[in-house]
């Protein structure tokens, strides 16, 4: 794995990336009441799965502090995770809902919400730290579903293995890793889901094979 950061989480007001800084510092000045911070992750270091999201929806887990809360794509995410048994209580699309996961994390590989939700290459590797300090921190972690390719290819620069000889395919399942397995899907971004690139269905069956493969 590549180096470990000195903390799992950011700092509140992390500098790492001036581009991200300033555009936090924007938004801060613009939305105040909302959580315009590094979005920490959500479930339980104990789970044995982890969800790896691009990075924080402007509108979505940048204002409301828990990742995929509150823009389709978390419409989407936690309905499917109810579905599967991966969650339990009643997503509202706010961090004070009683929604609670059940043996899965979620996490993003950049974690400050970037313009036009485009993290630059410099983003990405800079961030990586932090996603291998989540994943050292996993002591029972068995499967990891990467959410479209940055993410697919974090997990993998993370992990040291070659992304040639593991191609992000949506569906796809790799062993880049002893007792590892890394699941690939598309995002379950809007975008995605009304062009057709990922439906429903499509998302659910994911999960499902993430769900048989802890059994």
């Amino acid at each position: 794995m590549i180096e470990l950061t000195s903390a799992i989480e950011p700092e509140h007001n992390c500098k790492l990336c001036p581009r991200l800084a300033a555009f936090r510092q924007e938004n801060r000045s613009s939305s105040p009441t909302w959580y315009n911070a590094p979005v920490p992750s959500f479930g339980s270091p104990d789970a044995r799965v982890l969800i790896v999201g691009l990075a924080p929806g402007l509108k979505g887990a940048n204002r409301t502090g828990r990742p995929f809360t509150g823009d389709y794509a978390g419409d989407l995410l936690y309905k499917t995770l109810l579905e599967t048994g991966f969650a339990c209580g009643r997503y509202d699309a706010r961090s004070d809902d009683d929604l609670a996961l059940i043996d899965c994390r979620i996490t993003n590989a950049v974690r400050c919400v970037p313009p036009q939700n485009k993290p630059t290459p410099a983003e990405i590797i800079s961030c990586r730290g932090f996603l291998a300090s989540t994943l050292s921190a996993m002591p029972r972690l068995l499967s990891i579903l990467a959410l479209g390719r940055i993410a697919h290819d974090s997990v993998l620069s993370v992990l040291r293995a070659r992304k040639a000889a593991f191609a992000f395919r949506h569906g796809a399942v790799h062993e880049p890793a002893p007792g590892l397995r890394v699941y690939d899907s598309y995002h379950c971004s809007r975008y995605n889901t009304n062009t057709g690139v990922l439906t429903p269905d499509m998302f659910r069956a994911v999960m499902t094979a993430v769900r048989a493969g802890l059994d």
